[in-house]
C-alpha cells in the first residue's frame, strides 16, 4: 500500500495524472504539493544557471525550466544534480541561438568544479627534474573542456560582471573552454581545438615526447616547440597540472 501510494504520488507530482489524483482523494491540497514541487525543482535551476537567467530574462528562462521540469523529472537523491541536462533542453528550446546552451553549459561546469577534490597543482619550482620525453600528466580533478561556437565566454563575463554584454557572435571556427577552480574561484578561458585535444590526448596516457613529436611533424620542430612550450607554460600558471609521473623516476606532484 505504502509502495502504490508513493508511486501516485510521484505520477501526480511529474505528470498530473488524473487517475492517480483521484486515488489519492483529491482535493486542493495536491495543488499545494505540486506547487511546491515545482518551485523547488525552478529554485535549484536557478541556483545553478544564474548568467543564463540574464541572458534569457525571467520569463523566458521560466518558461524553460517550466519546459525541462515537465520533460525531464528528478532522478537522484539531491536537487544538487538536477539540472545537468537542463543545457539540452535549452538547445532544444533556442536552435538558432547556441549561445544559450552554452552559457547554461558554462554555469553547469562551473558550479560542478566545486564538488570535485581539492588538489594542489604541480609548481613550477617543482619541474626542473622531469624527464619530458616520458612524463605522464594528471590534471586537476576540476578541469573541464567545453566545445563552443559563440562567444558565450565573453558573454558570461559581461553578465557576471553586471556590465552590458556584447552581442552574441559565431566564432570564426570552434573552440573549447577550459574550465577549473582555482581554490574557491571559478576560472576560465577560451582555446583553439588544438589545445584541448592535446589535453585530452595527454588524459589518455600520451606522453609528452610523444605530443611533441606529433606536433612537429604537423608544424615543425621550432614552431613545434614553442606551441608546446607555450601550453606547458599556460598549465602551469594556471594550475591546471596535479602531477607529473615518468618511468624512470619518482613522481612530481605539488610542493
Amino acid at each position: 500500500m505504502l509502495a502504490a501510494l508513493q508511486a501516485d504520488f510521484g505520477r501526480w507530482l511529474q505528470s498530473e495524472c488524473p487517475d492517480a489524483a483521484t486515488r489519492l482523494g483529491g482535493g486542493p491540497g495536491l495543488d499545494v504539493y505540486l506547487n511546491n514541487y515545482r518551485s523547488q525543482l525552478i529554485g535549484a535551476l536557478e541556483g545553478s544557471f544564474p548568467q543564463l537567467q540574464r541572458w534569457l530574462g525571467e520569463t523566458a528562462f521560466l518558461a524553460a525550466a517550466a519546459q525541462h521540469i515537465e520533460i525531464a523529472p528528478p532522478c537522484t537523491w539531491t536537487l544538487d544534480a538536477y539540472g545537468a541536462d537542463f543545457p539540452d533542453t535549452v538547445a532544444a528550446l533556442y536552435p538558432d541561438d547556441p549561445e544559450c546552451a552554452e552559457l547554461a553549459r558554462i554555469d553547469w561546469a562551473l558550479a560542478a568544479a566545486f564538488t570535485t577534490p581539492d588538489i594542489a597543482p604541480v609548481s613550477v619550482d617543482a619541474i626542473g627534474a622531469v624527464e619530458w620525453e616520458t612524463a605522464r600528466f594528471l590534471f586537476v580533478p576540476s578541469l573541464a573542456m567545453l566545445p563552443v561556437t559563440t562567444n558565450a565566454a565573453a558573454l558570461w563575463q559581461s553578465l557576471v560582471g553586471g556590465t552590458v554584454p556584447p552581442d552574441a557572435q559565431r566564432l570564426p571556427a570552434a573552440c573549447s573552454i577550459l574550465l577549473w577552480r582555482d581554490g574557491f574561484n571559478p576560472s576560465f578561458r577560451t582555446t583553439e581545438q588544438a589545445e584541448a585535444t592535446a589535453i585530452l590526448q595527454l588524459e589518455a596516457g600520451m606522453p609528452f615526447g610523444a605530443l611533441c613529436t606529433a606536433l612537429a611533424v604537423e608544424h615543425g620542430e621550432a614552431a613545434s616547440a614553442a606551441i608546446a612550450g607555450g601550453w606547458l607554460g599556460a598549465w602551469l600558471r594556471d594550475g591546471l597540472v596535479a602531477a607529473l609521473h615518468w618511468p624512470s623516476c619518482e613522481s612530481v606532484t605539488h610542493r
